[in-house]
């Protein structure tokens, strides 16, 4: 029984999970590269590829801004071509759901929780107590996640649309 409940797991959360590296991220490491006299200009430019309607021009933008700014910062655009494919993934989203992807931060404000609590107490003496700790600090957590997204029933209807059966009703 149990191996059945692990591959029904795994075929439905595992084999259908789609990686999308965030946007912020990507944006604020290549940013480590450019000097703060031109970062203005260079986010406007970044912002051509990430809020394009399709991938197509998200890579026309990408040329144009590698153009741009590889003779002065070699460095800049060089994650955004090697991590094209964890990237591109956002571009079948409407602007409604990009948005809501790339500026929602549940998950790192919940690593946030679970690294304070790693810093109060580096040693558990068991499984059990580190799974209890780590089941209260999540549900502390989880207290303080009450703002609204915007447009939510826009966004929630296509991405239920899109991933029929995996979000619930």
């Amino acid at each position: 029984m149990y191996k059945y409940i692990l591959n029904k797991y795994k075929e439905f959360f595992i084999d259908s999970t789609e990686y999308q590296r965030c946007i912020v991220h990507q944006v604020r490491n290549t940013l480590k590269f450019v000097p703060y006299k031109d970062k203005k200009e260079f986010v406007s430019d970044l912002k051509s590829i990430y809020h394009t309607p399709t991938e197509e021009k998200a890579l026309q933008a990408l040329d144009k801004v590698t153009d741009k700014w590889e003779q002065l910062y070699p460095n800049t655009m060089k994650r955004w071509k090697e991590n094209r494919d964890c990237i591109s993934p956002i571009f079948k989203f409407s602007m409604s759901v990009r948005k809501v992807i790339y500026t929602t931060n549940t998950i790192e404000s919940l690593n946030s929780v679970y690294r304070k609590l790693n810093s109060q107490r580096s040693v558990f003496p068991s499984d059990t107590v580190l799974l209890k700790s780590l089941y209260l600090a999540t549900f502390e957590a989880t207290k303080k996640w009450t703002g609204t997204i915007r447009n939510w029933a826009q966004v929630y209807g296509e991405l239920s649309i899109m991933y029929e059966g995996r979000l619930p009703e």
